[in-house]
């Protein structure tokens, strides 16, 4: 494991890589997963649940923004990283760019349950990241992944327990190998623990990932599938395959930018921006 390092300039060519590929994976999962979210705004079932799902797509705007950051300070622009990068070049998991079938509360809920407990996982693997820069963000986005946990938690036994059963059952079925592709390694995965950028490797995170969402969708009468006989989509989005849903999203948020020949964006705002 490699010590402690303060700041880019202490990176080597290989640590730099790595740390890139891990960056780009938790910022474009978060990016992307709050573009659907936005889809919802004055759609949600109550008003409550509305403002509460605009809450959770600012937080992941601003998580986002804070990897972002940190790729920025290894020598990316924001046009590099958001408005210009070709599609293909996106590394986040299939599960977040996915669109919503009509009327697809419970797809939102279920979404958020299996994308959110990976998360805390993850987060929690980056706690005592060698580089120190991404260590120090990790407990205030901690803190409040923690609501978007209960916030799914909560609507999750509600549906389950009432007439969006059937709706929820679906919406695993169709949801969980997408979400199994949070944790398909990319080409620097041994090198992002051997340098201690996380602390244990993804399939140490999807094993426990496995051991909670189980569990818990077995509690609510919800068949969840054996994770050997899952059937994995051909597209990952981790390796830069993505289904069609993305490339329509992709097209749907960069258009302005596009249409006006690159003007000056809007910066995606941040935490304390």
């Amino acid at each position: 494991m490699t010590g402690p390092i303060s700041g880019p300039d202490e990176l080597s060519k290989r640590e730099q890589k790595a740390l890139e590929s891990l960056l780009f994976r938790l910022a474009d999962d978060e990016f992307v997963l709050a573009e659907r979210y936005t889809e919802w705004q004055i759609y949600a079932p109550t008003l409550e649940s509305d403002l509460a799902l605009a809450n959770i797509a600012q937080d992941e705007f601003g998580h986002a923004r804070l990897w972002y950051d940190l790729l920025g300070e290894l020598g990316y622009t924001e046009p590099d990283l958001i408005w210009e990068r070709p599609p293909e070049q996106w590394q986040h998991s299939t599960l977040v760019e996915l669109s919503f079938p009509d009327g697809g509360w419970a797809d939102t809920i279920v979404r958020g349950y299996l994308y959110d407990t990976a998360e805390q996982l993850r987060l929690e693997a980056l706690a005592d990241s060698s580089y120190l820069p991404l260590a120090d963000r990790i407990e205030k986005v901690l803190l409040e992944e923690r609501y978007h946990r209960q916030h799914a938690g909560n609507w999750l036994e509600r549906l389950a327990s009432g007439e969006g059963h059937d709706r929820v059952v679906a919406a695993v079925e169709r949801l969980f190998p997408h979400a199994m592709s949070l944790f398909a390694p990319g080409p620097h995965e041994d090198n992002i623990t051997e340098f201690g950028f996380r602390s244990e490797s993804l399939q140490e995170l999807r094993r426990a990932w496995l051991d909670t969402v189980i569990p818990t969708l077995d509690s609510l009468s919800v068949p969840a599938p054996e994770p050997a006989e899952v059937v994995r989509p051909d597209a990952t989005g981790r390796d830069g395959s993505h289904t069609d849903d993305w490339f329509e999203l992709y097209d749907a948020f960069t258009h302005t930018y596009t249409e006006l020949e690159n003007p000056t964006p809007v910066r995606l705002r941040g935490e304390g921006a």
